[in-house]
């Protein structure tokens, strides 16, 4: 077994990928449920009217078909290949760096540890979150597998600067959710252990993964909207940047809007935090 370092970080980044995309394969449709949900009633462009939930889920089937929830599953893939893989991996690394690799480490080390490998990865996997997000909003019928063809709008509508539009409300998101997941999940964990409640291994990994999938949708759910909506802007811009679409959606739907689609982020986070976790968990 080799000794050196790098390996084990290459297998922690490889470990979190494998986890990554094996969790979004089966998560992927309550992601575009989340992500009609996050653009209905937005000023200066028209949707479909969706009822909630339920309402979104029976609208997709309906007008596009069961494969519409699989709308941006190659685009998602090459998402969690390259933002999760890293913003997982790193994130041991990350503590060392922050000091937070000791078993009294202050929770705040932790979670600037999470912060920093969030914000790495959110860097260097925006291309395949734009173009996620774009397919996943596509209300088209059978359109859904235009993995190339939203590849190619992009660069002739906005050119390859496309790609990192919401840059910086995407990094600010991978930040904040990283922070959260990951800090919350030691923490929890290191609770767990130290009262006895809960012994090393699969049951303790799922009790605080779960934890943390909690904490996330509440902390991340504002981002997360704002993300979406500067990633599927038109050509004509509604929104210049993060903050003024912060203050157009509060200005136009109210403090509210800025967590619509919280029950299929949380949804989402829960069985994504705790197959994710757990998962990596037993291949590092």
């Amino acid at each position: 077994m080799s000794n050196n370092p790098n390996d084990s970080i290459a297998k922690k980044i490889f470990g979190a990928g494998l986890a990554a995309v094996t969790t979004v394969t089966f998560i992927h449709p309550i992601d575009v449920v989340k992500t009609r949900l996050q653009i209905v009633g937005e000023a200066g462009r028209q949707t479909k009217a969706y009822g909630g939930v339920l309402g979104t889920v029976k609208t997709i089937a309906a007008d596009e078909g069961l494969g519409a929830f699989y709308k941006g599953i190659k685009a998602a893939w090459l998402r969690e290949s390259s933002y999760t893989s890293l913003r997982l991996g790193l994130y041991e690394p990350m503590k060392d760096l922050f000091g937070a690799g000791k078993k009294d480490a202050a929770f705040w080390r932790k979670f600037c540890a999470g912060a920093a490998a969030g914000a790495i990865g959110s860097v260097v996997g925006n291309p395949f979150d734009v173009l996620k997000t774009r397919m996943m909003a596509n209300e088209k019928a059978g359109d859904g597998s235009g993995f190339f063809k939203a590849f190619h709008e992009v660069v002739e509508i906005q050119g390859y600067g496309g790609f990192y539009k919401g840059l910086s409300a995407n990094v600010t998101r991978a930040m904040v959710l990283n922070a959260t997941k990951m800090a919350v999940y030691d923490q929890t964990k290191q609770m767990i252990k130290t009262s006895g409640i809960i012994k090393e291994g699969l049951m303790l990994h799922f009790s605080s993964a779960f934890t943390a999938g909690f904490f996330m949708a509440i902390t991340v759910s504002p981002f997360d909207i704002v993300r979406t909506r500067l990633m599927n802007q038109p050509k004509e811009k509604i929104y210049n940047g993060m903050i003024d679409c912060f203050g157009k959606i509060i200005k136009n739907e109210g403090p509210m809007g800025l967590y619509k689609g919280f029950i299929p982020i949380w949804g989402r986070f829960a069985p994504t935090t705790t197959l994710q976790l757990v998962i990596f968990e037993q291949i590092r």
